[in-house]
């Protein structure tokens, strides 16, 4: 057959999309012998071999590829992979190669945040879907652009934080789907409302996450390939806690608990309050003055919306008292519980909230968003992106959403977009 008269397997997911949205073609239809056919079955690669990346492992599609720049933790996940049955697998210590291939339609970014834009953007002009670990981006500015990546190539996204449509939502006892029915259905009245996030409410920050000011300078390991995995981020002399599980501790890289912890808190309650296309038009911030590098932790941080929706997350859980969420005429309390009478028997009789697509190969194949997708998903990272320079820097600070630029603070500014080293500079993949 003539290559060039050949169709791939992209564009045959394509088609087969098209035709799904004229008439129901069964697969014994296109398969053989009752198989489902090739062009049906969503293939994976996963780059990134850390702790998180197990989470990823069992997600539905084959899986063809696994990536990592430390030759050890590749090892050992591609034996895991093996031992479960797996044969066709394979091992790069390039992530590009396997954008490359033509073979493999969902890549998951089982990496730093620091990497996200860039592994994100490649991928997206190549044609890609995207499976991305949270937070989505490590700045704002590096989210507009996968953002906008990602809508320009027409492919699908999703993050890996699933509370806004599925298990229960940390401390709330329940969906965060329940908590937006109550909300929707006026049982605690109208807002403004608010939100307190903390240890007491069933939110606990992960301050472990913070950065050392005293690290040793030491020599990288002959496995690990340290200048790829530092990529965009700036050159800093190796340290081991630098690195994989203790990345979060650094600016350069995470932010801490709350870019550890952010989006699974912060975008379920987005969900709830009805906010995924608003952002805050300010942020104050309760801390001590920050290292220039390591990421120490907070105390409290408010958000507040124009119309003075206020997300509260409290760090030193203060507030004893503290609602989950607060309303005009009521409060709903950790464990789902409320003091507004009949509360449990009149929430069953209140409408659904919109149902959403939480299945991504779904999401793939229609061309549909899924739930948690590039437009919602980075709201609420733009969240922690806005709370991470305020904490940083020490400053309440006010922002317009619209611009998408904090007000009369050139220094906050600066922090909505950072250099990157040249070779991985994401501003070089945008079309």
């Amino acid at each position: 057959m003539n290559p060039e008269n050949s169709i791939t397997r992209r564009k045959a997911l394509v088609n087969l999309a098209t035709l799904a949205s004229i008439s129901i073609v069964p697969s014994r239809v296109l398969g053989i012998n009752g198989q489902t056919p090739p062009s049906e079955t969503l293939t994976r690669a996963i780059i990134g071999c850390g702790g998180i990346s197990a989470s990823h492992l069992p997600m539905p599609g084959k899986l063809l590829a696994l990536c990592d720049v430390d030759s050890k933790r590749l090892d050992g996940r591609m034996n895991q992979v093996k031992k479960g049955g797996n044969n066709d697998i394979k091992g790069y210590a390039d992530f590009r190669e396997i954008i490359a291939r033509d073979d493999i339609d969902i890549i998951h970014t089982a990496t730093p945040p620091h990497w996200h834009a860039y592994m994100a953007i490649m991928a997206a002009n190549a044609g890609k879907a995207i499976w991305a670990e949270k937070p989505m981006s490590r700045t704002i500015a590096e989210g507009i652009a996968m953002k906008e990546a990602v809508e320009k190539n027409n492919v699908a996204f999703r993050l890996n934080t699933w509370f806004r449509f599925r298990s229960n939502f940390y401390g709330s006892g329940v969906t965060a789907r329940q908590v937006k029915k109550a909300l929707d259905g006026g049982l605690i009245g109208k807002g403004p409302y608010k939100v307190t996030l903390s240890g007491i409410t069933g939110f606990n920050w992960k301050f472990t996450w913070s950065g050392k000011t005293n690290l040793p300078i030491q020599q990288v390991p002959d496995h690990f390939d340290y200048d790829t995995w530092l990529g965009p981020a700036p050159y800093k002399p190796y340290s081991r806690h630098r690195t994989h599980g203790t990345f979060r501790g650094y600016w350069d890289y995470d932010g801490g608990g709350l870019g550890d912890m952010g989006q699974h808190y912060l975008d379920p309650v987005q969900y709830i309050l009805g906010k995924d296309d608003e952002l805050p038009v300010s942020v104050e911030i309760d801390a001590d003055p920050q290292d220039t590098d390591a990421v120490g932790s907070w105390r409290r941080i408010t958000y507040t919306y124009a119309d003075g929706t206020q997300i509260i997350l409290d760090g030193a859980n203060k507030d004893k008292n503290a609602a989950f969420i607060e309303g005009s005429e009521g409060k709903i309390f950790k464990g789902f519980k409320s003091d507004v009478k009949g509360f449990a028997e009149k929430i069953k009789s209140l409408p659904e909230p919109d149902a959403q697509i939480t299945n991504f190969h779904q999401a793939i194949r229609e061309k549909k968003k899924f739930a948690l997708n590039e437009s919602n998903g980075f709201n609420s990272c733009t969240l922690i992106n806005i709370g991470k320079i305020a904490h940083r820097l020490n400053k309440n600070l006010k922002f317009d959403p619209e611009k998408m630029q904090f007000i009369d603070n050139p220094l906050a500014n600066s922090l909505i977009d950072q250099p990157s080293r040249p070779q991985w500079d994401y501003r070089k993949l945008l079309k």
